[in-house]
């Protein structure tokens, strides 16, 4: 029988791909509708400005702190604080999640205590890294870092451990010893989940930023956010929150791109 709405039957169906112009009319309508409610909310006059600003006003305390205030030179320091301490934590987390998913005695060593430390709030940590080191930009980085790495390296011991014991067995069948079992067969079939995992641990990096700027800092978008607060500038405060978010997505897109990229073949798997 014949649909008589067939778009509709696609967008309703569970897990049924969508074209890339069905795609984007959607994601215009969710913006659309954000930006609908909270003007309809504040140009109505229902929540106060003091609570939430009116969009016109974001937008023009986003202006105003590029051209006059400096803001690209807090969005660059920002950026390098989350991006060096993501690629710290990134380091340590690859190599000890692709072990803890691949070997079980080093899933029972680890296991616990990265669950243990990862689970102790990282604000709460902050006055430990003031005292190792210091104030300055390696006390931020270390936040992000940790923050970061305890994020990622259980995805990526997930990914690891999801490559079935058969594709193991089957190496081993065809001649392969432990180490090319390791290097060969279990590192390049985890590497496209392990970069989406990257993906996820960029993003927890970002949400780190304001703890990290949260001391002693004089520069960077957190630094930003946490002056507008005790200013009750709430403007510049969402400016601030918007800047991070589009840089965000930024990020997240790059990380799409590299999967698409250089692993055509996980994302049309994900596609299904």
């Amino acid at each position: 029988m014949k649909h008589r709405f067939p778009f509709l039957r696609d967008i309703t169906r569970p897990k049924e791909p969508v074209s890339r112009r069905v795609a984007l009319l959607a994601l215009w309508t969710t913006v659309a509708s954000f930006f609908g409610i909270w003007g309809l909310l504040t140009y109505g006059g229902y929540v106060g400005g003091i609570f939430l600003p009116k969009p016109h006003k974001v937008l023009v305390e986003l202006f105003n702190l590029f051209i006059y205030e400096g803001f690209l030179l807090d969005v660059w320091i920002s950026t390098s604080v989350v991006v060096t301490g993501f690629l710290i934590a990134s380091a340590a987390a690859i190599p000890l999640g692709m072990l803890m998913g691949s070997y079980k005695i080093v899933f029972a060593m680890a296991d616990i205590p990265v669950n243990f430390v990862r689970y102790i709030p990282v604000s709460g940590l902050i006055p430990l890294l003031i005292l190792w080191f210091g104030i300055d930009y390696a006390q931020k980085v270390a936040v992000i870092a940790i923050g970061t790495f305890f994020l990622e390296v259980l995805m990526i011991a997930d990914t690891s451990a999801a490559i079935t014991k058969e594709i193991v067995d089957t190496s081993y069948t065809l001649g392969a010893n432990r180490l090319t079992v390791l290097t060969k067969v279990l590192i390049p079939a985890a590497l496209p989940g392990v970069v989406d995992n990257l993906r996820i641990g960029m993003s927890g990096a970002w949400t780190y930023l304001v703890i990290a700027e949260l001391v002693a800092a004089d520069h960077g978008i957190g630094y930003r956010i946490l002056n507008a607060m005790r200013g009750l500038k709430v403007a510049e405060i969402f400016a601030g929150l918007l800047t991070i978010g589009l840089l965000g997505v930024l990020f997240a897109r790059l990380f799409k791109l590299i999967l698409t990229r250089g692993f055509p073949w996980y994302e049309q798997a994900e596609a299904r």
